[in-house]
């Protein structure tokens, strides 16, 4: 198992596949820099020898901001907005959908589970 950037990636995978498994790199960067080393993509990622696996370790730390340093960054920016109060930190800071999503039926996932409100008494039950 290749260990790039800190992290495992996976044997049995085609290596453009195995480096989306590092935070940051998606399939258009992870083709990227396999065309910019001249690797064909469809190799897998135990076939991979330590000189390529380097030069790709190389190219990541180089080029990109991946793993523990984006992870950080993403966080510091959520957090700059909650301080400054703006309609997305609030919306962070509250737990709901931050891009305009619906939500009177829908964002359950950043709602979490639903909260039952006891309904009114209705009319007939007062007589």
């Amino acid at each position: 198992m290749p260990r790039i950037v800190g992290v495992d990636v996976p044997n049995n995978k085609q290596a453009w596949i195995a480096l989306t498994y590092i935070h940051g790199v998606g399939v258009h960067r992870s083709k990227k820099i396999l065309a910019e080393i001249g690797i064909d993509i469809t190799l897998r990622a135990s076939k991979l020898s330590e000189d390529e696996v380097s030069r790709i370790a190389q190219i990541i730390d180089r080029d990109y901001e991946v793993e523990g340093t984006l992870r950080r960054r993403v966080s510091q920016s959520i957090v700059r907005l909650k301080d400054i109060a703006c309609y997305r930190g609030v919306r962070h800071r509250r737990g709901m959908p931050v891009r305009g999503q619906q939500t009177q039926s829908n964002a359950r996932t950043r709602k979490g589970k639903k909260k039952t409100v006891a309904g009114k008494k209705g009319v007939k039950e007062l007589r």
